[in-house]
């Protein structure tokens, strides 16, 4: 299982971190400056039907081709490449793009790699592109599910967690990054299954908040927008230019906290306030006690001192808020800073996913001007749906800790303490028997799952991609 798997590795099983991420392959293509989508199925502008790696028949799939034209993908910066999309073999859209790997622990131990991308014009530069349905804009994950052949690890076996995931939150009104099945191919090689999806990020259709410029320093302007994560340090631009080899067995750069790109929690995960210094070295001792905040949007390169002393002490006052008030009565003061049902649909959400990367990992907030602290998007399922051997099957994700012993990245007091107060068990309560009727009810959520495992299997698209990852031949999918 995962679990034995990772205990060959001490610090990689503090956390398992898959980005979502989709390989794309592309075919090959000989493009002016700028190449331009097409939507229209079968353009006779386009080069006409495509010559894959695989026999494909009537697929209705989405099939990726990606083409670095010899040049190798790397972690950081991104390379140039040409794709192209085809439905029913017939070519549909074409794009120059930028391709990078992603991901930290599934990097490391997955053989099938998940990929960053970029849509560029001919001079490289960023260019909006709208792909499938999605709004138009320039980054995407092609997320491939995890395997390792040497250990005949599969994780998520069905293909569909992400996908499964992201439908289920936007189903309940609350943005999730949108996600289409596609099958890759990249540099002539069938790569399998993929999620073609967006990239979390600051935009009105995606995570829509205000833009925070440099000069945003005015008693209204400095509220918003931000977007904060808890996560791994792994993924910046500190390493830009190592080979893919270094990233092999980089588990140090997951835990380089810097007050460049984080502040960190007042109060460890038992409450307390906290008395070592931050910023400590990676994976010291205390690790485990402490949460931070990564500074997303705006990034640590242009986040400024005056927006990272307001944003702190926003996360501090809240802390301490939640902490103090006396749930014995009606006052609450902690719901003077997030956004109550935010916080209720991402508890919600977690556990019905039961994602054991959520609350300590992957873990997205954001604030926009003059409103209060949101949770979500939900992000990373990669080892949701009881995969991760954490906890037991009818164990909460929230009471992680009481589970796992001093991981490196544990859950952070707040929801525990949040379940503790009868007023927000009482609006989560609410909340489930009110989706229970509807968008959560067994049946919606069977029907879910089934639509998705049909549209692969009468594809044939399972059986492609696991007569490639041919890791586990007792692996029964229905």
């Amino acid at each position: 299982m995962i679990i034995s798997y990772f205990l060959n590795f001490r610090i990689q099983y503090n956390h398992m971190n898959y980005k979502p991420q989709i390989i794309f392959q592309f075919g090959i293509f000989i493009l002016s400056a700028f190449l331009v989508g097409c939507n229209t199925e079968g353009d006779s502008t386009l080069n006409g039907d495509g010559v894959f790696a695989v026999e494909i028949g009537d697929s209705q799939i989405p099939y990726i081709t990606i083409n670095t034209n010899g040049t190798t993908i790397l972690n950081e910066p991104k390379v140039a490449a040409n794709m192209s999309i085809y439905v029913a073999k017939a070519k549909v859209q074409e794009q120059t793009i930028g391709i990078e790997y992603r991901g930290s622990t599934s990097f490391r131990i997955s053989d099938k790699k998940s990929f960053g991308i970029e849509t560029w014009d001919g001079n490289g530069s960023d260019t909006q592109i709208e792909f499938f349905d999605f709004p138009e804009e320039e980054d995407f994950i092609l997320n491939g599910h995890v395997v390792n052949n040497e250990s005949r690890l599969i994780i998520d076996r069905t293909l569909i967690y992400h996908h499964f995931g992201y439908e289920l939150s936007r189903s309940i009104g609350r943005y999730a990054s949108r996600s289409k099945f596609a099958e890759v191919e990249i540099n002539g090689e069938y790569q399998g299954v993929y999620a073609f999806m967006e990239k979390l990020k600051r935009d009105k259709e995606r995570i829509d908040i205000k833009k925070l410029e440099p000069a945003d320093v005015s008693d209204e302007a400095i509220t918003g927008g931000y977007i904060l994560k808890i996560d791994k340090t792994s993924g910046g631009n500190q390493n830009i230019g190592q080979p893919p080899a270094y990233f092999e067995n980089n588990w140090e750069d997951d835990a380089r906290y810097t007050a460049e790109n984080s502040f960190r929690s007042k109060y460890d995960i038992n409450r307390q306030l906290m008395s070592g210094a931050p910023y400590g070295n990676p994976y010291h001792p205390n690790m485990y006690l402490e949460t931070y905040f990564l500074y997303e949007y705006p990034d640590a390169a242009d986040i400024t001192t005056q927006q990272k002393a307001y944003i702190q002490k926003y996360l501090n006052d809240f802390e301490t808020a939640l902490l103090t008030d006396n749930f014995a009565t009606n006052t609450r003061s902690y719901t003077n800073f997030i956004d109550v049902a935010s916080f209720v649909d991402y508890f919600l959400l977690t556990e019905v996913c039961k994602n054991v990367d959520a609350y300590r990992l992957s873990t997205y907030l954001y604030k926009d001007r003059g409103m209060k602290l949101h949770m979500g998007p939900i992000w990373d399922l990669n080892i949701g749906f009881d995969s991760g051997d954490r906890i037991p099957v009818n164990g909460w994700v929230m009471d992680y800790n009481k589970f796992v012993g001093q991981d490196a990245w544990m859950v952070p007091f707040w929801w525990p303490r949040l379940m503790e107060d009868p007023q927000f068990r009482a609006a989560v309560k609410a909340r489930w028997q009110s989706l229970r009727g509807n968008e959560m009810s067994t049946s919606k959520l069977q029907a879910l799952v089934d639509a998705n495992v049909s549209y692969l299997k009468s594809n044939g698209a399972v059986e492609r991609n696991y007569t490639k990852w041919d890791v586990d031949p007792s692996l029964n999918y229905d």
